[in-house]
């Protein structure tokens, strides 16, 4: 039976450099995927990572699974995760080339909002996982905005700049559109980046220089541990992870 890493050490392989600062909104991001997670996989389990790039999210969650990444970006294949039992395989999430019933888990971690056609990618997210299997997704609420708090602006770029060089098609969601895509309400749901780790968020893709960044991270470093270490699944968040079981 294939269990999900522990916390601490799934937490502690954040692929994102300065997993403290400038990667803490990464590190809030796999909290909140590890907490909605299936704790174990049938066997051995097999997971596909639709769009998964680099980071090797699904490999580092369950680390004893046969890992599949998906991306339409043939290129990514040169520069994959060398795990033994991870494999690569150029596709678009709106017609996998999957049989049905295939995985135990999908994973769409920050995919749903850069496909046109998301119905579509939902639909074939849902065929391919076994019945009892579970789709993963990580997606911005539709209302956030950057950065998030006003005193930030003249350091950051717009967040039309951001969309745009992060592929977004639409701002993100909320839960009735997803339920909508999934015909369903999701099973287990978990928020990150709350209005006070936002900060570091804000600082972390602002324009600032290193030494600006740093001082500012400093000086805010007492605050946004609170925040850190008292954020709930329930707690009000810029984005949010979901799991659905079908």
């Amino acid at each position: 039976m294939s269990r999900k890493a522990p916390l601490g050490s799934f937490l502690a392989s954040n692929p994102f450099p300065n997993g403290w600062t400038d990667g803490l909104f990464y590190r809030e991001k796999m909290r909140a995927i590890h907490r909605v997670a299936p704790a174990k996989l049938e066997g051995r389990g097999r997971v596909l990572e639709v769009g998964g790039g680099r980071s090797g999210m699904a490999s580092l969650l369950y680390p004893e699974a046969d890992i599949v990444t998906l991306d339409i970006d043939f290129d990514l294949s040169k520069n994959q995760p060398s795990w033994e039992r991870s494999f690569f395989v150029c596709g678009d999430a709106r017609s996998l080339p999957f049989a049905d019933d295939s995985f135990d888990v999908v994973t769409m971690f920050d995919v749903l909002e850069h496909i046109e056609e998301d119905d579509r990618a939902a639909q074939e997210a849902l065929r391919v996982v076994r019945p009892g299997g579970c789709v993963l997704v990580s997606t911005p609420e539709a209302g956030w905005h950057y950065p998030y708090f006003k005193s930030m602006r003249p350091y950051c770029p717009h967040e039309s700049e951001l969309m745009q060089e992060w592929g977004h098609v639409r701002r993100g969601y909320r839960d009735p559109e997803l339920a909508a895509l999934f015909g369903r309400q999701a099973e287990r749901r978990a928020t990150f980046i709350n209005p006070v780790t936002a900060f570091f968020h804000d600082v972390a893709f602002s324009r600032l220089g290193r030494r600006r960044r740093k001082l500012l991270y400093a000086l805010a470093a007492p605050l946004t541990a609170f925040g850190y270490l008292l954020h709930r699944p329930s707690t009000r968040g810029t984005e949010t992870a979901f799991a659905w079981r079908k």
